[in-house]
């Protein structure tokens, strides 16, 4: 048994939305479901009842009622949510119209920016007029080259408002992977920054835009945000009919106009990691993501008009989207650009006090950092006001847990979540209402039917398989862009088990009804004919001291695979016999000997995606001297080179 490490109080259960929520259920349908796992049963056997009670609970407006919850074929993806319904997307994160904060907006270097609901409502309003003429309209793409600041959000409203379509790269994307994302999806209107800030360092982006728009040849407006920078020196390309400075695009003041959509048209483009070819372009409908934010938010995260949210993230990952969606339950949104950890370690706690942070968003290697760095903000900072922290991008490493409720709250919902760009949501997450338990994800998302299938397609409990979705859910992608037939979008998820969503993750579901993630399916390594989630032995190799982060790989030697543990040390450290012999010793004591690496290898550095994961794929490609699609992907993509030919592999 895997004891809980945190218990919500029932005074603290009764007064949660998920609570609440249960409730309304068994009123309108004459229900006695006692518990999560009963409501949880009840929304994928009863899903059209359930999405209708999303509507319902939190008041999603449609302009067009549809004809039915649910139109279904034989087989995924063959299905239409709300057939005939229109709304719009930006309607619903502007209902609040009143002096409370909205945006609260921070720079790396301490400036600091509010815009209330009331503010927002007519920044969005102004850009909106200055985009329609600029010839936006339904179905037109503005992209955005942008940092994580109000403009930036001001941007995705004002396009929502039209019924048009919203995709963003933030700034540290290489030039080849901003081209190789926005030259696909061939945007009307491109808004970017002149500059921005990172690190302590100024850094200008004048020579990336001037080559993204020499290959941006439907672009008819540029709008340069004087971020960090007062202007960028761009060279005036003919195919842009105009270049404005933000300030000189529009003038705040009036009323948005709402343009109703179709449920399923397209609200967001996001892109897959692209390092193992061209990104795909996810298409994400208006209503789909709109459900799926307010039931994840408003239930599985508790987030109400009173509570101010915050996740570390950039306008790359799919976090941000998921977070300013918090706008549609009236909470305070906290924005951050820069450095986590600069000038210290406790940078982002200390916004947890300044800004009464009540729900605290992060990744799972911050928090490890957290704690290599010795911080205790458990005996630093008062974190008054925070109930929930969330993470994601990885999976939260059993000592993660201990950490958080030793060294930064006790009482606390500290909620693992998994899902991805590909859903721009949630498979498995937090939960207020259940206990949390080292290593896992708490619970299944209302609706979602996740369970883990073994190679033979069975659903299985206590062992490790694929993370499937065994029927359709609103979160689905429309589709991919430039896909006409959906044959690339089919053979992304459905090929792995005919009808039948396999999101790619190696996960184990616990008796309790928790799921433990142990990788991606792709990088799982397979020692002897045994499969192995990269995840064990991260977890593990987390507990040496001397060891900052690892990577493992599996490198095909000898007609087998031998696991390869890449690690980098901290500073003043060398991997010298002792050292190796104490990794493997930890990792055996807990795992398997399977798990033993063959190899261990200092490294300076080990490369990761722009949101901070760690890219397997990309480093096993390298060690096997296979090309590296796409490098423009990658956060640092010289790292890849420590990998190339290394003398220890060749024996």
């Amino acid at each position: 048994m895997n004891p809980p490490l945190w218990s919500p109080s029932s005074e603290r259960i009764a007064a949660t939305r998920m609570d609440a929520f249960r409730r309304f259920i068994n009123q309108r349908h004459g229900l006695q479901l006692s518990d999560y796992p009963a409501l949880h049963q009840w929304s994928v056997g009863a899903r059209e009842a359930f999405w209708q009670a999303i509507v319902d609970f939190f008041e999603v407006r449609f302009d067009q009622q549809p004809g039915s919850v649910l139109e279904e074929g034989p087989a995924m993806p063959s299905a239409h949510w709300f057939p005939g319904a229109t709304l719009n997307f930006a309607e619903h994160l502007l209902r609040r119209r009143d002096d409370h904060p909205a945006i609260v907006a921070i720079g790396e270097d301490g400036s600091r920016e509010q815009l209330s609901y009331a503010e927002l409502a007519t920044h969005v309003a102004g850009l909106q007029r200055s985009l329609r003429e600029a010839g936006v309209g339904i179905g037109d793409r503005v992209a955005a080259f942008m940092p994580n600041t109000w403009q930036t959000l001001v941007g995705m409203l004002a396009t929502a408002c039209l019924g048009a379509t919203w995709s963003s790269c933030s700034p540290d994307f290489g030039t080849q992977g901003v081209i190789d994302r926005f030259g696909q999806i061939e945007p009307t209107v491109l808004i970017a920054c002149a500059g921005y800030r990172y690190a302590g360092k100024n850094l200008d982006l004048t020579d990336k835009l001037n080559e993204i728009l020499g290959h941006l040849p439907t672009l008819k407006q540029l709008v340069v945000v004087p971020y960090s920078r007062a202007e960028a020196k761009l060279t005036d390309y003919t195919s842009v009919a105009a270049i404005t400075l933000w300030q000189d695009f529009y003038q705040p003041g009036g009323e948005p106009q709402f343009t109703s959509v179709s449920f399923e048209q397209p609200l967001y483009i996001l892109y897959s990691s692209g390092t193992t070819g061209v990104p795909k372009c996810i298409v994400h409908g208006v209503g789909g993501t709109l459900l799926q934010h307010v039931k994840e938010l408003g239930l599985h995260s508790d987030l109400s008009a009173d509570d101010t949210l915050f996740y570390y993230t950039t306008c790359g990952w799919m976090m941000w989207n998921w977070l300013v969606s918090g706008l549609a339950l009236g909470a305070t949104l906290v924005l951050f650009d820069g450095s986590p950890f600069h000038p210290g370690a406790e940078r982002l706690i200390d916004l947890i006090d300044a800004e009464n942070i009540s729900i605290f968003g992060t990744s799972a290697k911050f928090i490890a950092a957290l704690e290599k760095a010795g911080a205790k903000p458990r005996e630093s900072h008062k974190l008054g006001q925070l109930k929930a922290i969330l993470s994601t991008g990885s999976p939260l490493a059993h000592e993660s847990f201990d950490y958080v409720y030793r060294d930064i709250k006790a009482d606390v919902c500290l909620s693992s979540i998994s899902g991805g760009t590909d859903i721009v949501s949630c498979f498995a997450l937090g939960n207020p209402v259940l206990p949390v338990r080292r290593g896992e994800l708490q619970c299944k998302g209302l609706g979602m039917d996740v369970q883990v299938w073994n190679d033979a397609g069975q659903a299985v409990i206590g062992e490790k398989g694929e993370l499937v979705c065994a029927q359709h859910f609103t979160a689905m992608p429309v589709g991919f862009w430039n896909d006409a037939d959906g044959a690339k979008f089919h053979a992304a998820y459905f090929d792995t088990f005919p009808g039948v969503w396999a999101h790619g993750d190696y996960a184990e579901e616990t008796e309790q009804g928790g799921l433990i993630i142990h990788g991606r399916s792709d990088a799982v390594l397979n020692p002897g004919g045994v499969r192995i989630g990269t995840a064990e032995i991260y977890r593990q190799v987390e507990k040496v001291e001397q060891v900052l982060e690892s990577i493992a790989i599996g490198q095909d030697w000898d007609g087998d695979v031998r696991v390869v543990l890449f690690v980098r040390l901290r500073e003043g450290v060398t991997l010298d016999d002792a050292l190796q012999t104490q990794i493997r010793q930890v990792i055996r004591a807990n795992t398997t000997p399977r798990h033993v690496p063959t190899k261990i290898i200092a490294v300076n550095d080990i490369p990761r995606t722009i949101s901070g994961k760690i890219v397997e794929l990309a480093v096993r490609n390298m060690v096997h001297g296979k090309p590296v699609k796409n490098t423009d992907a990658l956060a640092n993509p010289q790292a890849l080179e420590l990998f190339r030919d290394l003398p220890e592999l060749k024996s």
